[in-house]
């Protein structure tokens, strides 16, 4: 099957005060049409700078270096490490769309529900008829599952509960009937029932639209629920990556298995945190980021950092002790 997208060693790299960072290091990754991808690692591991490098929408004076190839319906390719602020323009919403982790400041709060979507509309299609984009604007608010479509455009978001802006902003994400979107923790601010009710929907949207799905997440009880595969990432880098269920059933990182100690389940009532916290870009030690915080370090760790082993494999992890 011809990848949908596929990343070959993307690295961004910013300018600090103690020179330059790489907040995302050689990652490479790849998502099919339909398929969902889970990128999962605590705050400040790069998940969030990964998903703006494929949006174009990085700080000013970032670099980037690598691939992030985007095929079309057509078997057409672009080089997403390449494209100018036009070029972006044609991308973002068409082809990749992204819903962003807090709707209440994702969306314009002067503005009506529908005159927002209408503009992801005409942003893309400028030619198309005024009654033409409202039908498009309430299908999109349905394929959102939003009650009362017609009622909702004409509300503000302020009127809106957060479960229903989050669905506004899906809408107003498969509005342009984009062949990817990137998900950044959709349900972080949502009570648990909205949760499962957004989870689904985004799964069922997966699957009826044949969309490529970049869920970042750092609850890998949430990313369970939607993922196919599971790419953990650390400090820049990606630790492990397989099929969801042998990334959760059978960790090979001891990151991977810190985090899965330190999520809250109903048969274990203690949680086990992971020592420490992810290291400052700036002090990287010379070997694996996740040395000083592993319980299995030992002197190779700190040599270079670890190839992925077993190579190859569908299920690998940058680890020594493999």
């Amino acid at each position: 099957m011809t990848e949908l997208l596929t990343i070959r060693s993307l690295t961004v790299e910013l300018p600090t005060a103690a020179g330059w960072v790489r907040p995302v290091n050689e990652v490479t990754l790849r998502i099919a049409p339909g398929e969902s991808l889970g990128l999962v690692g605590e705050s400040g591991s790069g998940k969030t700078m990964l998903s703006l490098a494929l949006m174009g929408l990085l700080p000013p004076r970032a670099r980037v270096s690598g691939e992030a190839i985007l095929t079309s319906d057509e078997g057409q390719q672009k080089n997403l490490t390449h494209q100018s602020e036009p070029e972006w323009r044609q991308v973002r919403g068409r082809e990749i769309a992204m819903i962003f982790q807090e709707p209440m400041t994702s969306l314009n709060p002067v503005l009506r529900v529908g005159t927002q979507i209408e503009e992801a509309i005409w942003a893309h299609e400028p030619t198309v008829a005024r009654n033409l984009v409202d039908r498009r604007v309430i299908s999109a608010l349905e394929h959102a599952a939003v009650p009362e479509p017609e009622t909702r455009a004409h509300q503000f978001p302020h009127q809106l509960s957060g479960g229903l802006r989050q669905r506004a902003m899906i809408a107003m994400a498969l509005a342009a009937r984009p062949k990817l979107l990137i998900a950044d923790e959709p349900t972080t601010a949502l009570d648990v029932t909205v949760q499962k009710q957004i989870l689904e929907l985004l799964d069922k949207l997966r699957r009826d639209m044949e969309l490529g799905l970049l869920f970042i997440t750092h609850d890998l009880g949430v990313v369970a629920k939607v993922a196919d595969r599971i790419a953990v990432m650390y400090a820049g880098r990606i630790v492990e990556q397989g099929s969801a269920s042998d990334v959760l059933l059978q960790p090979l990182h001891p990151y991977t298995q810190g985090l899965l100690a330190a999520s809250p389940t109903l048969e274990r009532g203690k949680l086990k945190p992971i020592p420490g916290t992810v290291p400052n870009l700036t002090q990287l030690p010379p070997g694996c980021a996740f040395s000083p915080r592993c319980e299995y370090r030992r002197d190779d760790c700190e040599l270079a950092v670890p190839e992925f082993r077993p190579a190859q494999n569908a299920h690998s992890a940058r680890c020594v002790l493999l």
